[in-house]
């Protein structure tokens, strides 16, 4: 069932003239807006990453993919039932986590085509005790009946290999190993190993030696890169 949250997105990026819910060959496009098609993603990329792969193709796509950086939980006595708890989760979505996401969509980005919009948003998630389909089941297991956006944040996008650096601003030296890439992006350094992997795929950086145990990358010149 669609949610709250998938449908706000919808509405927003279709704006006055865009269309939602469009057919396109064997695929069902979220909105239509022009000659550009826009998918909605809250889950894994990784799910979509063939259907874009495909539909970039012949087409301009947009992906929005939307970043949770707070939310509200409200507990209900049961679906559809009166409130008895709500709280704010302890956990929050930072920039750096899409790089988690990457992993599994590097053979889709880059691509002239595409370009992945990322709008910072704090939502509510309403849920209620319930075990759905798991096979494991707890005591204190809920199922989600639906997320609502309540504020929309900052909005990135990342177009070019190179513009993943928003995410790890400052000057880099000509040869860096991951933990300077930790320290720009102010995480640990196996997220930004991970970070590093990321960026060597798709193009954004390349490794060019070793220092005792520690790869050794440099920035990818973009000259550099259309000569190749």
């Amino acid at each position: 069932m669609e949610t709250t949250l998938h449908r706000q997105l919808k509405e927003k990026f279709a704006g006055q003239t865009g269309k939602t819910e469009v057919k396109l060959g064997r695929y069902r496009i979220d909105v239509v807006r022009g000659k550009k098609l826009i998918e909605i993603q809250h889950s894994s990329l990784s799910a979509i990453r063939d259907k874009i792969q495909t539909l970039c193709e012949e087409h301009r796509v947009d992906v929005v993919k939307p970043l949770v950086t707070r939310k509200r939980l409200i507990k209900l006595a049961e679906q559809g039932g009166a409130i008895v708890d709500q709280r704010w989760s302890p956990k929050r979505g930072k920039p750096s986590d899409l790089f988690e996401e990457l992993v599994y969509f590097t053979r889709a980005f880059p691509h002239p085509n595409l370009t992945l919009i990322v709008p910072h948003i704090e939502v509510e998630e309403t849920r209620y005790p319930g075990h759905g389909r798991r096979r494991r089941r707890r005591e204190n297991d809920y199922q989600v009946q639906d997320l609502r956006i309540v504020a929309f944040g900052d909005t990135l996008r990342f177009r070019k290999p190179e513009d993943w650096f928003k995410l790890a601003p400052g000057r880099f030296p000509k040869q860096f190993d991951t933990q300077v890439l930790a320290d720009r992006m102010g995480v640990h350094r196996w997220e930004a190993q991970r970070a590093a992997y990321c960026l060597r795929k798709i193009g954004a950086i390349e490794q060019v030696g070793k220092k005792g145990n520690a790869i050794l990358y440099s920035k990818v010149k973009r000259r550099k890169k259309q000569a190749a």
